[in-house]
């Protein structure tokens, strides 16, 4: 696997697909989506993620994380924001692994690359396109950092509700994640990457706090348990 940047060139150009639109059909749950997303959707609509639920989001479960993914419509099993066409209705604002496709993310310690996935796309002879050019985003420097703290935060997450035994924990950060980073409307006029931010550092603190407060009741429950232990061999003498 070759791993390239955004200034590498990759065959990526599909002639504007044609209204092929393979890849924007049964695709499940696979479309996740991340703040930044959401941000686009919202402009796109004018809906925020309570009316996007209604009928073109819906939620899957990511190793303990909920995270909000695209929802294929039932019957055509297709985005539901694919018009008559076979065409994207929100082409300038889809999500980023929409945009991201044929190609792949990698993340290591030397930072965000990208991949050619070889097979994915059903149109043959595409053309070379340089990556920067395809994703076609403003400020991609600053994107692929957010990506990358975004990455880790879920990774983060993932592994502590997968550490921390009691159901409680999970459903707890789930909601308070849910509601800052994707429920509470996103100012369009303002800067989203200063928004995210301010949102990832109190959902750190609230996260930090619920860690704390799981890590005693574990304690006390431990304490509780040694002690009827001791109580138990007591009664047997």
């Amino acid at each position: 696997m070759q791993l390239l940047s955004a200034n590498d060139m990759a065959k990526l150009g599909c002639g504007e697909c044609g209204g092929c639109s393979a890849c924007c059909r049964g695709m499940g749950q696979s479309i996740l989506l991340d703040p930044y997303d959401l941000f686009l959707l919202q402009k796109a609509t004018g809906l925020h993620f309570g009316g996007l639920m209604q009928e073109k989001l819906e939620l899957c479960v990511e190793e303990g994380l909920i995270l909000p993914t695209l929802k294929m419509q039932s019957g055509t099993d297709a985005c539901g924001f694919l018009n008559g066409e076979g065409r994207c209705s929100i082409h300038p604002y889809r999500p980023g692994l929409c945009r991201l496709f044929p190609l792949g993310r990698k993340y290591d310690e030397e930072g965000l690359h990208y991949f050619l996935l070889e097979d994915a796309c059903e149109i043959r002879n595409r053309t070379k396109v340089k990556i920067r050019k395809w994703l076609g985003l403003p400020a991609l420097v600053q994107y692929e950092r957010f990506l990358t703290v975004w990455h880790e935060l879920r990774i983060s997450l993932q592994e502590q509700i997968e550490k921390q035994p009691a159901d409680s924990f999970a459903q707890e950060i789930n909601v308070k994640f849910l509601e800052l980073f994707y429920q509470k409307p996103y100012a369009e006029e303002e800067d989203f990457y200063e928004q995210f931010e301010e949102r990832r550092e109190e959902f750190m603190y609230l996260f930090m706090c619920s860690m704390r407060s799981a890590n005693r009741s574990e304690a006390n429950a431990g304490q509780k348990q040694q002690s009827n232990n001791e109580e138990t061999g007591i009664k047997k003498q």
